[in-house]
């Protein structure tokens, strides 16, 4: 069964009847730019395959309700509930289930943006019902969470006529995950899972939100993307990615910029005699992780994506060393892969778990699968789950 119609059977066992439509929206993988968002810094990803769908229907009334194939029993509130479900402090949590509070927050954070969820006849409130299914794997550091928000919030966009751009729906996914969700992200995530393009990878200016495709030409130059994902689960909502934006804004303040984007590699040495070692080192890898996408975007126009593996391995171990957010299955997954011949290897995503990704020869990739697989079995390791993806088009509406 496909996702597709696992969210339209969910809609049916739900409401007894068909959606008004089916949303979907993928996951992504960051080619390099790692916590470089929320530094209103650089970033390079691409839109995955792998997508969630969301089947939407209008209600006759105020009320809205979810369901998703991941969760046991739909979660239900009126339209006018949303804002009391949702933290107030970074400290609190959702009052509802978390995999609830993406698409519900999706909808308080378009009623906020003035999206009224009232319908042309008599003024009355129109709820929805939506039912989500999605094959984007969870806590990988693929984006399942903005495959949600993108999905949500694109069917809500054109239920309720919000007339928003797909610019403007990445805002709306963000303020859902930081406010809604209390995970404190930027806006690549959600910003990949709507612009992202076949056969591309999105350059994004995180501060000016100015996007630009660059190609990638994989299967041309006969390369492939494996994801290793280690199966140790990460959440952006606990301590140590929000610790780490903490350390990014002291070192701002301390350099006396607005963000860790005004702050230059020749900048590093005045840096590194005005603040404490980790916050340095936080610093570095951020300043020095924006100039990789820059060199990264620059050489893949030049001479193509053969060229940039040095970078996606200086990426790692600026994360391995400087940023500490990675952990002993990535860094086994990335060296495993590097020691049979991949071009090049890093973790990719938010850290403490998740996802790495090698850079391969389609020939090649069945070696590396089976050394890294080997190499996690010799570690004691929990078998990873490794797949290619090619990078493809952003959130759309299937049907």
């Amino acid at each position: 069964m496909t996702t597709q119609d696992a969210a339209a059977r969910l809609f049916h066992d739900l409401t007894g009847h068909a959606p008004d439509g089916i949303w979907s929206a993928p996951g992504r993988v960051n080619l390099i730019g790692e916590h470089t968002d929320y530094n209103d810094g650089f970033v390079l990803p691409f839109a995955i395959p792998h997508r969630t769908c969301a089947a939407v229907g209008i209600r006759s009334d105020d009320r809205i309700r979810v369901a998703s194939t991941f969760a046991d029993a739909p979660v239900e509130v009126s339209l006018d509930e949303l804002p009391s479900l949702f933290p107030t402090t970074a400290e609190a949590q959702p009052a509802v289930a978390e995999w609830a509070a993406y698409p519900l927050g999706v909808a308080w954070a378009l009623q906020l943006a003035g999206a009224t969820a009232h319908g042309v006849e008599h003024g009355a409130q129109h709820g929805v019902d939506i039912a989500i299914a999605s094959d984007v794997p969870v806590g990988a550091g693929l984006s399942s969470s903005a495959a949600i928000e993108g999905a949500t919030a694109s069917a809500l966009n054109e239920l309720w006529t919000a007339g928003l751009d797909r610019t403007a729906l990445a805002g709306i996914g963000r303020r859902a995950e930081n406010e809604a969700v209390g995970a404190p992200t930027g806006i690549m995530d959600q910003m990949a899972s709507m612009l992202g393009e076949a056969d591309a990878a999105l350059f994004l200016d995180c501060r000016s939100l100015e996007a630009q495709t660059v190609g990638l030409s994989m299967a041309e130059a006969g390369l492939a993307i494996l994801v290793i994902d280690t199966r140790v689960s990460h959440a952006h909502s606990t301590g140590g990615y929000r610790e780490r934006r903490a350390s990014c804004e002291l070192g701002a303040r301390i350099m006396g910029v607005p963000a860790l984007r005004d702050v230059s590699v020749d900048d590093l040495p005045r840096a590194q005699g005005l603040m404490d070692d980790v916050t340095f080192r936080r610093v570095r890898h951020i300043v020095t992780e924006n100039q990789r996408v820059l060199d990264t975007v620059q050489t893949l126009r030049e001479s193509g994506a053969r060229a940039i593996g040095d970078l996606l391995v200086a990426s790692h171990v600026s994360m391995r060393d400087d940023f500490e957010i990675s952990v002993a299955e990535l860094d086994t997954a990335v060296q495993a892969a590097l020691d049979v011949g991949a071009l090049g290897a890093r973790m990719t995503g938010g850290g403490f778990g998740g996802a790495a990704i090698a850079l391969v020869e389609q020939h090649a990739a069945p070696t590396v699968t089976d050394a890294v697989t080997a190499a996690f079995t010799a570690s004691g390791f929990t078998a990873p789950h490794i797949f290619p993806v090619t990078p493809s088009a952003g959130a759309a509406r299937d049907a």
